[in-house]
């Protein structure tokens, strides 16, 4: 919620702007109305609101000695004038001061939805823009940036801790309030939103303890919140990049199904050897019959043991080394490369999935040369589900679920983007929401978040990194190019 207060000498006019509008409606919540602009101006340096609805003319400090105090101290709180139409000389240099938007009292109530929206979307905008700047900055190897955006992060006298919590959100609203919790002081914390599920807690004390139990009390059930994850503890901002990553990989842990819980980072590396100990012998003594058991066993055995994504990551990379390895020839057009986690989950819906398409390799190898389509029929199949994605790339799309739609085994499917477009399932479905994007940002005034979700991203720090693999540049600086 957008943090609000009204400063007007007049309690008339203060309940006027009070009840003009539909606050709640539009993400707005009122949290102080002062008649005196001296304590207003306390109030705002203290609680730093969002919004200020001020009247001009006010005893002591006006509305413009407001405004401009508010932007010598460099306070990131806008202002929206409420005043007499005789004073519209005073308003028009209050909007050169930076003021938002000026208002006649009383306020028009037929006008009142339309002017609540347009600064809801001026808010949101501003929302997206700087958590796009934010989420670059800490994951970037350069801290001038971060410095300058967020100083709060390394005002310590002595020695800080920092540790990272990753939230998703069975809904877009995000509206936890439990989560107040982990902005108390002596803890800062800096709340950052990554697409619109996904919020990203970078906390910061100069105790250990303080850090690490923080995040202990947050109850899931009942929250909103569908998995949570929490890095180790630093003393290095250098690592805050590592933590965050750490955090989602946690939080990644409701790829392998489960109940929602608060996850923290823990590799368990070690406890993946027996499931390759299996693959392996499998695939090294070719019984190929006993995939079925293995793969089954699989989902079971990761949940009994709290594995999270860094097993995951594991346990494909390493099967997919054994499989290359051993029968590059039947597999070198499938989709089975080295892949990290964000790409896992963005091929694959779940942990179960991506154990199925595992044994739906083994069983094509042993059964490659039985096919219950003639090629034509098959060709034609494909033709219609290339002509899907083409239509559909900004949904969410599993090849899994694709092959089975137009009938053709998902790993003879890989075979077939190889043979006739010479690219994986994923590059080319990538390469459909890449240009999309990039003809989003030359053509739209969408905000980068919303360009991402639009095109088949749910994430923006995924949607960042594959921009920038693709086209060599963030989308911020893509857009800034344009200019």
């Amino acid at each position: 919620m957008y943090k609000v207060m009204i400063v007007d000498d007049e309690l008339w006019a203060i309940r006027g702007i009070r009840n003009a509008f539909d606050w709640e409606k539009y993400g707005f919540e009122i949290t102080g109305q002062f008649t005196s602009s001296s304590k207003a101006w306390e109030s705002i340096c203290a609680e730093k609101p969002d919004l200020v609805f001020t009247d001009i003319r006010m005893p002591g400090m006006s509305g413009l000695d407001l405004i401009k105090k508010t932007k010598e101290q460099g306070l990131d709180v806008e202002f929206v004038i409420v005043s007499g139409f005789a004073e519209f000389e005073y308003a028009q240099e209050a909007l050169r001061y930076g003021a938002l938007d000026y208002f006649l009292k009383p306020v028009d109530i037929d006008l009142a939805d339309q002017l609540i929206g347009k600064l809801a979307l001026y808010f949101s905008k501003k929302r997206d823009a700087r958590n796009n700047l934010l989420l670059e900055a800490l994951t970037s190897s350069d801290q001038g940036e971060l410095r300058s955006l967020v100083p709060q992060l390394f005002d310590c006298a002595n020695e800080c801790y920092y540790r990272v919590l990753v939230l998703y959100f069975d809904h877009e609203s995000k509206d936890f309030r439990g989560l107040g919790c982990l902005e108390d002081r002596p803890v800062y914390a800096l709340k950052v939103e990554s697409g619109p599920r996904k919020i990203l807690y970078v906390l910061k004390a100069e105790e250990r303890t303080e850090v690490e139990m923080r995040c202990e009390g947050i109850a899931l059930q009942g929250s909103g919140i569908s998995a949570a994850g929490m890095s180790g503890v630093s003393s290095q901002y250098e690592h805050i990049g590592k933590l965050i990553k750490e955090a989602d990989l946690a939080a990644s842990h409701f790829f392998i199904g489960g109940e929602a819980e608060l996850f923290q980072y823990e590799p368990k590396l070690h406890l993946v050897k027996p499931c390759l100990e299996g693959i392996q012998s499998i695939v090294q003594r070719r019984a190929l019959e006993g995939t079925g058991e293995v793969m089954a066993d699989l989902t079971a055995y990761f949940k009994k043991h709290r594995l999270g994504m860094d097993e995951v990551v594991y346990l494909w990379n390493q099967s997919v080394s054994l499989l290359v390895g051993s029968y590059y020839e039947e597999v070198k057009d499938m989709e089975l490369e080295f892949l990290n986690y964000s790409e896992i989950k963005e091929r694959f819906e779940n942990f179960e999935s991506l154990c199925s398409f595992l044994q739906d390799v083994l069983a094509y190898i042993r059964q490659r040369s039985n096919r219950s389509l003639q090629e034509g029929d098959i060709q034609s199949c494909f033709n219609r589900l290339i002509a899907y994605i083409d239509q559909h790339f900004e949904q969410k799309l599993y090849l899994k679920d694709l092959s089975a739609q137009f009938f053709i085994n998902q790993v003879y499917c890989c075979q077939l983007f190889k043979k006739n477009l010479g690219k994986t399932f994923s590059e080319y479905v990538t390469e459909l929401r890449i240009r999309k994007a990039c003809e989003l940002l030359e053509q739209t005034a969408m905000s980068i978040e919303e360009i991402a979700i639009g095109t088949g991203f749910a994430d923006y720090y995924y949607f960042n990194k594959v921009f920038k693999k693709e086209c060599g540049t963030t989308p911020t600086k893509f857009r800034k190019k344009l200019m």
